[in-house]
C-alpha cells in the first residue's frame, strides 16, 4: 500500500489540514486534482484562471463601438462572441 506524501502546497481548503491529501487524478482543464481523506473534500492545486484582462475588455468594447460587429470582435481577438456581448450588456447596466 502506498503512503500519501505530505507537501506543503496540499492544503485542505475546508478542513485546512495537511496529512491525509492524495492525488485525485486530473480535472478536464488537465490540472492535478486532489482529495482529502478527513473530510472528503476535492479540490485543485492550483486552479487556472479562466478570465481576460480588464484591458482586453475594454478594447473589446472600444472596437465593438467603433463599428465591429461582436462576432468580428470575437474573431479578431481569439475570444467567443458571447464574452464581448456579455461585456457591453455589463457596461450599459454600470453608471458612468
Amino acid at each position: 500500500m502506498r503512503k500519501a506524501t505530505i507537501e506543503e502546497n496540499k492544503r485542505c481548503p475546508v478542513c485546512d489540514r495537511i496529512d491525509g491529501q492524495v492525488k485525485n487524478g486530473k480535472n478536464r482543464s488537465g490540472t492535478q486534482s486532489c482529495l482529502c481523506k478527513h473530510c472528503k473534500k476535492t479540490y485543485t492545486l492550483e486552479p487556472k484562471k479562466h478570465a481576460y484582462s480588464e484591458e482586453i475588455r475594454r478594447q473589446a468594447i472600444k472596437t465593438y463601438y467603433s463599428g465591429v460587429s461582436g462576432r468580428g470582435v470575437g474573431n479578431l481577438m481569439g475570444m467567443n462572441k458571447a464574452n464581448v456581448y456579455n461585456w457591453i450588456k455589463k457596461n450599459k447596466k454600470e453608471p458612468t
